[in-house]
């Protein structure tokens, strides 16, 4: 029964340390994308297709 206490504890102790190391990490910026932003500005000024100015398909009965 002893050894269901030690293993809670310890536990507990890994959860805290892992929470702590998580919020460091999304402090120092470790999740930050620096990637797609300039990847997005490459393609943000592109005109949308939309359904009206698509030629309409009409079906031949020949």
């Amino acid at each position: 029964m002893e050894v269901i206490f030690v293993l809670i504890g310890v536990s507990l102790v890994l959860a805290v340390t892992f929470l702590i190391l998580f919020f460091k990490a999304m402090k120092d910026g470790q999740f930050d994308d620096g990637y797609t932003p300039s990847v997005r500005i490459l393609f943000e000024n592109q005109p949308k297709k939309s359904i009206k100015s698509q030629p309409k398909k009409t079906k031949s009965y020949e």
